[in-house]
C-alpha cells in the first residue's frame, strides 16, 4: 500500500511539472529566449544563440520552432549530429516543417547519402505554402547530379530558376547546368551556361575552370588561356588554381 502511495505521488508530481511548463508565463519566457536566440543566429553568434535557445527549450520543449533554431545554432557550432537531432525533432513535432526538412537534406548531402537527401527535399516540397521551395529544388538538383541522374538534376535546376528569391543562386545554377551538359557531352550548351555563370558572378573561380576546360575541348585555346588565368588570379592556392597553372604551362 505504501509503495502504491509513493508511485501515485511521483505520477502526480510529474503531471504537476508538465502542467507548470505549459502556462502562459512559461510560453512568454520561451518566446523571449527564442527571439533573442534568433537575433544571435542572424548575427552569427552561435554560442550565445545556443544559450538562449536552450533556455527557451526548458520552457517549451515541444516547440518545433525552438528545435529548428537549435538545429541551426548547433550547425553553426559545427555540431552536426546534435543539429540533425534537433531538425528531426522539429519535423516530428511539425511534419510539414519544410525549412527543417531542407536542413536535414543538406546534412545528408554532407554525408554523401544522396537518396536520403532527396527524400528530405521532397518532403520539404510537399508543403505548398513553403516560402522558399527554390532552395530545396536547388539542393535536390545537386543530389541527383551526384547520383548521375542528370535528367532529374536538370529538371530540378530549371524549376529552381523559376522560383522567386533565387537571384543569388543563379550563377551557381548556371554553373551546375553547365556541368550537366558536360556530362551529356553537349559542349556548346555547357559553354553557354558556364559563360553565363561567370557573367553573373565573375568571382566563381570553379566556373572559370570548367569553362576553360570546355574551351579546350572546343579547340578554343585563346579563351581557355584567359579563363585559366582568371582561376589563378581568383584562387591561386586552391586545387583548381594549381591545375590551372599546369594547363597554362602546357598551352
Amino acid at each position: 500500500m505504501k509503495l502504491k502511495t509513493i508511485v501515485l505521488s511521483v505520477l502526480l508530481c510529474q503531471l504537476f511539472l508538465v502542467s507548470c511548463t505549459s502556462t502562459p508565463w512559461h510560453r512568454d519566457q520561451a518566446n523571449v529566449s527564442l527571439k533573442n536566440g534568433m537575433a544571435l543566429i542572424e548575427a552569427r553568434q552561435y554560442l550565445g544563440a545556443l544559450k538562449e535557445l536552450l533556455e527557451a527549450d526548458k520552457y517549451a520543449p515541444d516547440d518545433p520552432v525552438i528545435n529548428y533554431h537549435l538545429g541551426i545554432a548547433y550547425l553553426g557550432r559545427g555540431l552536426r549530429d546534435m543539429a540533425m537531432e534537433r531538425f528531426q525533432r522539429a519535423v516530428s513535432l511539425k511534419d510539414d516543417y519544410s525549412e527543417a526538412h531542407n536542413y536535414i537534406g543538406t546534412l545528408y548531402m554532407d554525408m554523401g547519402q544522396w537518396q536520403k537527401a532527396i527524400d528530405s527535399f521532397d518532403q520539404a516540397l510537399k508543403n505548398h505554402i513553403y516560402e522558399t521551395p527554390g532552395l530545396a529544388l536547388y539542393n535536390s538538383g545537386w543530389a541527383y547530379y551526384n547520383l548521375q541522374n542528370y535528367d532529374m538534376a536538370m529538371s530540378r535546376y530549371q524549376q529552381a530558376q523559376r522560383q522567386d528569391g533565387m537571384a543569388n543562386l543563379q550563377p551557381q545554377i548556371e554553373k551546375n547546368i553547365g556541368l550537366i551538359y558536360i556530362k551529356k557531352s553537349d559542349l556548346n550548351q555547357a559553354r553557354e551556361h558556364l559563360e553565363k555563370s561567370v557573367q553573373l558572378n565573375p568571382s566563381l573561380y570553379d566556373a572559370h575552370f570548367f569553362l576553360a576546360e570546355t574551351y579546350l575541348k572546343l579547340k578554343d585555346t585563346a579563351n581557355a588561356k584567359k579563363s585559366f588565368q582568371q582561376v589563378v588570379k581568383l584562387a591561386p592556392q586552391s586545387a583548381l588554381g594549381k591545375k590551372a597553372r599546369e594547363h597554362l604551362r602546357s598551352l
